[in-house]
């Protein structure tokens, strides 16, 4: 139930020729000839390299030069390798030094690594030891770089960037989430299946100060009723019939990180007292064992049921609803939030495109007319599926009306028209007020797409480009009277 992230793997050796082709090496030694001797070994094999033949050069070039390694001598005249150490420290904080060694200052060497050097090279250097150690090096390098791409890219997909929306309803959740993100308060998601909780939840732990950890989604009510203590808690072996070893549950499991509870509300009674204590007390206890352990863990729940009419009902505890409910995120369905479909489809049309290996294809304006109109029962997740089953059955880069799933095949027109109108009533404007009304509808139709609007509304492009630059104009007026005011 609980996934493990696997270890990024070494570079391969395409990768590892790449990556040392677009390193910087700098050699640090006042002895010349060695100097050169170490830099025409590493460059035989593709490195680029700069040399310094006194601490103080190397200094200089530190601290104006970006280098990816540094490989100094110990014991040098002025500036020795133990400051050339701590200057790259500061000033290049994700390189990786190496110090080059006699054997009388090996020790010195180890207390050097005891500080950040990434390892030590003693005299006599042969090549294959100086660039067996140098690869090492480049192989730090590369996992840290690619443990930083993956964070950059968690960042993208679970930030607050991640979430694809429009609408001023999505706005104010956004701005609600940035407010409670870091802090360390216990966040209970409400919304209908489908409206992207976990991905809110991935937000929240994503921008606090608990990113650097993991964060544990459980499905409550996924779980076999006399299983979930053991998930959530764990078990010691022969605790059951089936517990054939020691087994961390997710509090454990996400300890100084975050833990994603969803459909809490579908938690046995039993369990939610044992929760309820957990949350008051900081401690768990694996099922079948007496030692408590003491956890650190933000918990963040979501449900898509009436907890409050739960708690009346008595089918969950009032003391555990409070606890969970220090600060609430409502998540609104899509048919409340219509300005969010468009970007949302052209997100997922893009993702499926990319995932199926297919050419480019979009919308016709009349499937985007009836994704507007649909009530979305099934929220964004029935939306990325309808998108997903279109880009499979497309044959001709139309996304149309002939590759739409039943459920959207048969939406009265009628429907259409209305839901496009909405509560607007136009009955005594005037023309040109209807005109722009017209045009910026269609952009959102179109996602902004002006030359597709102009299709739609069979003006030409110029004539649209022309009203947009007059409205624009209009706006500035206003907010330059407005300032004056």
């Amino acid at each position: 139930m609980i996934a493990r992230m696997n270890e990024s793997a070494a570079p391969t050796n395409d990768e590892f020729s790449e990556l040392i082709g677009n390193l910087s090496v700098l050699v640090v030694d006042n002895d010349r000839a060695h100097a050169r001797a170490m830099t025409e070994s590493l460059e035989k094999v593709g490195y680029r390299c700069q040399v310094a033949v006194s601490g103080p050069e190397g200094s200089k070039l530190i601290e104006s030069d970006h280098f990816d390694i540094v490989i100094t001598d110990m014991v040098m005249n002025d500036i020795d390798g133990m400051e050339i150490l701590r200057l790259t420290r500061q000033r290049l904080p994700d390189c990786e030094v190496v110090m080059v060694t006699g054997h009388a200052t090996v020790p010195t060497a180890v207390e050097a690594m005891q500080h950040g050097a990434f390892n030590f090279l003693e005299k006599p250097i042969t090549p294959s030891r100086l660039r067996a150690i140098t690869a090492k090096a480049v192989e730090a390098i590369s996992l840290r770089r690619k443990n930083t791409e993956l964070h950059q890219r968690l960042d993208e997909k679970f930030g607050f960037e991640g979430i694809i929306f429009a609408s001023a309803e999505m706005q104010a959740v956004i701005d609600r989430l940035k407010r409670i993100a870091p802090t360390d308060a216990t966040v209970l998601i409400t919304g209908e299946n489908g409206t992207g909780k976990e991905l809110v939840a991935q937000a929240i732990h994503q921008n606090s100060p608990r990113k650097a950890k993991r964060i544990v989604a459980l499905n409550t009510g996924a779980i076999a009723e006399n299983l979930v203590e053991s998930e959530l808690f764990g078990h010691v072996k022969g605790s059951f019939t089936d517990a054939i070893g020691d087994r961390v549950g997710a509090f454990e499991y996400a300890n100084g990180g975050s833990l994603f509870l969803d459909e809490v509300g579908d938690m046995p009674m039993s369990t939610q007292i044992k929760l309820l204590r957990v949350l008051e007390e900081h401690r768990i206890t694996r099922v079948g064992d007496n030692k408590p352990i003491k956890v650190n863990v933000r918990l963040i729940s979501a449900t898509n049921r009436p907890l409050d009419e739960m708690v009346t009902a008595g089918t969950f505890r009032s003391d555990l609803y409070f606890r969970l409910k220090v600060v609430t995120v409502r998540i609104p369905p899509l048919r409340e939030r219509r300005d969010d479909i468009i970007p949302l489809m052209d997100h997922f049309r893009k993702q499926f495109l990319k995932r199926h290996g297919k050419p480019a294809a979009s919308f016709s304006p009349a499937v985007t007319k009836r994704f507007f109109a649909y009530d979305w029962p099934g929220n964004v997740r029935e939306l990325r599926n309808f998108v997903d089953t279109m880009v499979v059955l497309d044959t001709d880069e139309v996304l149309d009306i002939d590759d739409l799933p039943p459920e959207l095949a048969d939406v009265d027109e009628s429907t259409v028209a209305s839901q496009l109108t909405g509560d607007m009533n136009l009955l005594g404007k005037p023309l040109a007020d209807i005109e722009r009304w017209a045009i910026e509808e269609t952009l959102k139709l179109t996602g902004g797409n002006r030359e597709e609007a102009a299709r739609i509304l069979e003006i030409g492009a110029r004539t649209l480009y022309r009203r947009l630059d007059q409205y624009r104009g209009k706006e500035e007026s206003a907010e330059e009277n407005d300032s004056s005011d």
